[in-house]
């Protein structure tokens, strides 16, 4: 990033999302808006003029789409990109691929609305703007296809005795900039009879399902999007559906969650936070807590809970995060027990919960 404000460059073909956006990054005091294109042509023009530091994307535009917009950036000059675009779940999947692509973040484009829906879009945009500034833009990672997670399961449900057991452990993720690629790598890494994990992930509304299908065709583990009491179980990750808070809670030996609206805490819906409290209260010494990339201080509070609650916690290294903001707040407030490179963090979740 260059010194002094981040600039930005708005790519959208509707006048009245380019105008609401440079109205909102233009109210961030760190943020300036270099210019405006209401298609990729012109985006082209304008770059090769004066290159921005972020450019906000729409998908769906008018000569060439986004994601072809992307591929090209990525290749010729990357540039850390944040796609903004329309809550349809019908366009959850190509969303999802430029991540794949390279894209830093999506996040839903502001619409005119109530004073409350206004302020925390522009929380939203400005937070996802600042975070893509800080990032380190890292190749794509190819994807890999995994059998079909058929067991005996298909047949003849297993045994739930195992929930009897107290001393049952329970895994908590949070992330953000940077965390769609990284829990994939995590996640991938684990075999099919993990502990339960409950994570969640800063994603708009709708696009947690898409990322949870995604997740669920890559991984031996099964990856789902969270529904009200989901029983955390082995060999199953739960995703925190898009704009809810997500809790771990117990009824005797047997941990579920919780979804709950809310405000905006640490400046999100669902926020780490939340979800590493609960942690903390229900599971104790039980839970094994990660925090990854992302930026700001969202889970660095419920970490140290954890930690205080006698829980074994873990967080991304700078040198393998997009953005170091999450991670490092929980390490200077004393919450972290290890911190560990990106490819290692899934070797140490089963060592620490066997």
């Amino acid at each position: 990033m260059k010194s002094g404000k981040t600039r930005v460059l708005i790519v959208d073909d509707s006048a009245l999302v380019r105008q609401t956006l440079s109205e909102i990054l233009a109210s961030d005091p760190a943020i300036e808006v270099m210019g405006t294109a209401s298609d990729p042509f012109v985006a082209a023009e304008r770059i090769a003029e004066e290159m921005p530091d972020v450019i906000t994307l729409d998908i769906e535009m008018p000569r060439m789409d986004g994601l072809t917009f992307l591929r090209k950036i990525m290749t010729q000059h990357p540039i850390p990109v944040v796609i903004c675009s329309s809550l349809t779940e019908e366009g959850a999947q190509s969303r999802l691929k430029a991540l794949e692509y390279g894209a830093v973040d999506i996040i839903v484009k502001p619409r005119l609305g109530s004073r409350q829906f206004l302020e925390e879009s522009r929380v939203t945009v400005c937070q996802a703007v600042r975070a893509a500034a800080a990032a380190r833009i890292r190749a794509p990672v190819a994807t890999r296809e995994v059998e079909p997670k058929l067991t005996a399961d298909a047949v003849l449900a297993r045994r739930s005795g195992a929930l009897l057991e107290t001393t049952e452990k329970v895994v908590v993720i949070g992330a953000s900039t940077g965390g769609t690629e990284a829990l994939r790598t995590v996640l991938e890494a684990l075999p099919a009879d993990a502990p339960g994990i409950v994570i969640v992930q800063h994603m708009p509304e709708l696009f947690t399902r898409a990322f949870a299908d995604r997740l669920d065709g890559l991984c031996r583990i099964s990856v789902k999007e969270a529904e009200p009491n989901d029983t955390v179980l082995r060999g199953r990750a739960l995703i925190a559906p898009g704009n809810h808070h997500l809790l771990v809670k117990r009824s005797g030996a047997r941990y579920y969650v919780e979804i709950r609206d809310g405000p905006l805490v640490s400046r999100h819906r669902p926020s780490v936070d939340v979800l590493f409290r609960s942690a903390a209260r229900y599971a104790g010494p039980n839970a094994v807590g990660v925090l990854m990339t992302g930026m700001g201080d969202d889970g660095a509070s419920g970490m140290l809970e954890m930690k205080e609650a006698g829980a074994v916690t873990i967080a991304q290294d700078e040198a393998t995060s997009v953005v170091f903001g999450m991670p490092n707040e929980a390490i200077k407030r004393g919450a972290v027990n290890v911190v560990l490179p990106l490819t290692a963090i899934a070797a140490s979740v089963l060592a620490r919960t066997r």
